[in-house]
Order: C-alpha cells, then sequence, then structure tokens
C-alpha cells in the first residue's frame, strides 16, 4: 500500500475520530440540558464525516484498488492525487473550525472561512476525479465479458 492511501485512509480515521467526538458532545448536550446544536454544528459534523472520513476512506481505496495507470497515461500524475489530498485536508479541516467558530462566536467574517474551505473540498474532489478517469478500465473483464460471463 503507497504512502499517499496510507495518507487517505488514515486521515479518513481522524477525521472520524473527530466527527464522533462532536456528534457525542452535540448529544450529550441536547440530551442533558435541551439544548438543540446550532445548524453550524450539525453542517460541521456532517462534513467531517461525510466528506472527512467517508470521501477520504473512499478515495483511498478507490485509489489502492484501481488499476495502475498505462505508461504513457499523461492523465494521471501522482503530484495530482497529493494535490487533490491537501485541497481537500486543508478545505475540510479549515470548514469544520471555520463552522464551530461561527456556531460559538457568531461572527459574520467566519463565513468567508466556510466559503473558501467548500470550495477547496470540491476542487480537491474535481481534481482528483480528473486525474483518476484514465485508471477506470476494463483490466481482463471485457475478454470474460465478451465470453457471455455475467457478474
Amino acid at each position: 500500500m503507497h504512502t499517499i492511501v496510507r495518507r487517505f485512509i488514515k486521515t479518513g480515521f481522524a477525521f472520524l475520530l473527530i466527527g464522533l467526538a462532536l456528534g457525542a458532545y452535540m448529544l450529550v448536550r441536547r440530551e442533558l440540558t435541551g439544548s438543540w446544536p446550532h445548524p453550524y454544528l450539525v453542517s460541521a459534523h456532517t462534513h467531517v464525516v461525510l466528506v472527512g472520513f467517508v470521501m477520504f476512506m473512499i478515495l483511498g481505496v478507490a485509489l489502492w484498488l484501481f488499476p495502475r495507470p498505462h505508461r504513457d497515461d499523461v492523465r494521471y500524475r501522482p503530484a495530482l492525487i497529493e494535490a487533490s489530498y491537501w485541497l481537500l485536508l486543508l478545505g475540510t479541516s479549515g470548514r469544520f473550525v471555520a463552522e464551530l467558530a461561527r456556531a460559538w462566536l457568531g461572527t459574520g467574517f467566519l463565513s468567508w472561512f466556510v466559503i473558501v474551505g467548500g470550495l477547496s473540498q470540491a476542487a480537491g474532489l474535481g481534481v482528483y476525479v480528473w486525474t483518476m478517469w484514465s485508471r477506470i478500465r476494463p483490466v481482463g473483464s471485457h475478454v470474460r465479458e465478451a465470453r457471455g460471463e455475467r457478474f
């Protein structure tokens, strides 16, 4: 398993732990004090679990399992996968922190950090998909399908 694959997967687990901690905090506060979580806390929780955990896990496992790029593949470059990782990491982390701060501090200027974080997440996912697109190809399955094998 390559370093970048391990980094995606371990980062996903770290985001899961952060999401579980925030979820537990919101649950305890709601049940013991009757205080429903602020919408920004719900958004922070959702993004750290769905983008931070789920997407990082999916992207890491896909990077690991997809067929290797062809030697002449100009689209796939490890540097772009690395860039995708950092865009997603910084965007998800930044958005999470900004939404927590918005819930507790309520300052309007933090909305720009939420926007930049969200756009960074979208850009990171876009770079990943563009880079990996050429790796979605048949590797032996087209031969089995031609013989009539069904999956």
